[in-house]
Order: structure tokens, then sequence, then C-alpha cells
């Protein structure tokens, strides 16, 4: 496909106008949307960019932010709850070095840091996680964040115990 001069014409016409590349590309026939960008940066032609223009919602209140806050910590304040409700073991710290088969691996702190160890708490059955860090790492498959709730995940753990 040659670019001639009316078509060059109709393009900068069109974009001026404030049509996409994929709606001149139509108009124009016989070319692509990316050959439409392509013309309109070797042509110099003003970059699209749309501005939207700030209007006040009479509607919005700050509570509508708490709600969606709250919602991203889910998750998070479940765990807290059934670490709560549960007695776990206490944490065994171990390094690196002391680690074998039957400990929870699970990282507490920054690798860096002095203080860094590992949970060190007795393992489940081929994880490599304690009861409680197992809550965190995995997740039953097929479920979003959102419905997780304390029963799902304690069920979720007594298949995984009973398969093991």
């Amino acid at each position: 496909m040659s670019w001639n001069e009316e078509k060059v014409a109709k393009l900068k016409e069109l974009w001026g106008k404030g049509n996409t590349a994929s709606q001149i590309a139509e108009i124009i026939g016989g070319i692509s949307r990316n050959a439409v960008i392509g013309k309109a940066h070797r042509l110099n032609l003003s970059a699209k960019i749309k501005t939207r223009t700030a209007t006040k919602n009479n509607n919005y209140s700050p509570i509508q932010d708490e709600v969606k806050i709250k919602s991203r910590k889910g998750k998070r304040s479940k765990f807290k709850s059934l670490i709560i409700e549960k007695d776990f073991e206490p944490e065994n710290p171990k390094q690196l070095e002391e680690l074998d088969d039957n400990s929870c691996k699970w990282p507490i702190g920054h690798p860096d840091e002095k203080s860094f160890y590992f949970c060190g708490r007795k393992s489940l059955k081929d994880f490599s996680y304690c009861k409680l860090h197992l809550l965190y790492a995995y997740q039953p498959k097929g479920k979003k964040e959102d419905n997780n709730d304390k029963e799902d995940v304690q069920n979720y753990i007594n298949k995984k115990e009973q398969a093991g």
C-alpha cells in the first residue's frame, strides 16, 4: 500500500477531527490501523491524548473508600481472626542450617538482617510449612480471595491433612 497525496490529506483531516486510527483505516480503506499510526507518526501529527475533565461527584463519600480498603484487607484480617481463635505451637526459631524435613521453612524478617530466621514449628506432612503458615501460603483452587472464610480455609487444611 502506498500513501498518495489524497490519502495523506484524508488522514490529516480525520486525525484532526479526533477519529481513531482504526476508524481512519476503515474510512480510507485498504490500510491497517498500524499503517495509519505509523504515517501519523512520520507526519508528526499531534498525539491524541484525551484528558478527562474533573467532575464533581455528588454521590461520593469517604465511606466508599473505607469499604474498598476493608475489602482489600479481607484475606489478612481473616487470617488474623484464625490466629486469635486457634492455639498454635510457639515458633522455634531456626537458622537455615538447622532446618530439617519436619521444620516449618517460613522465613521471618529479611535475609540481610541479623535477626532473620525460619519459623521452625513442626511442618504438616508433605508441606514445607506449619499449619499457621500453610494458611498464608496456600489457597484452595478456584476460590476468590473475597470468598475465603475461616471455614473454607480450615476445610482445605483438613482435606490436605487427610490426603497425606
